[in-house]
């Protein structure tokens, strides 16, 4: 004798990405000040060629000039407002 026991369907279950969400906006968050920071070295480093403040801390090497530190601000300025965009998606709430 098999007996079965029928029990109603309840909500389906549905992974959520929103971890991912918040991680994205976490590291956002992290990655505004540090483009902050490359851009001030980068603006140490005109203002130290052009005789406008002491020396620059890195005398050499790639890390020495100003427009890698530039780019570097830039590029992580564009990688915040992304990871922005992805960690917003969905939000309705309008500030």
């Amino acid at each position: 004798m098999v007996v079965r026991i029928r029990f109603k369907r309840g909500p389906r279950i549905v992974r959520g990405r929103r971890k991912n969400q918040r991680i994205a906006v976490a590291v956002a968050s992290l990655l505004t000040p540090a483009a902050t920071m490359a851009a001030a070295l980068a603006l140490w480093r005109v203002a130290a060629d052009l005789n406008w403040a002491s020396t620059f801390a890195i005398p050499s090497g790639p890390l020495s000039h100003w427009q890698f530190w530039l780019g570097a601000a830039v590029g992580l300025q564009i990688c915040s407002c992304l990871l922005n965009r992805y960690g917003r998606r969905g939000d309705t709430a309008v500030s």
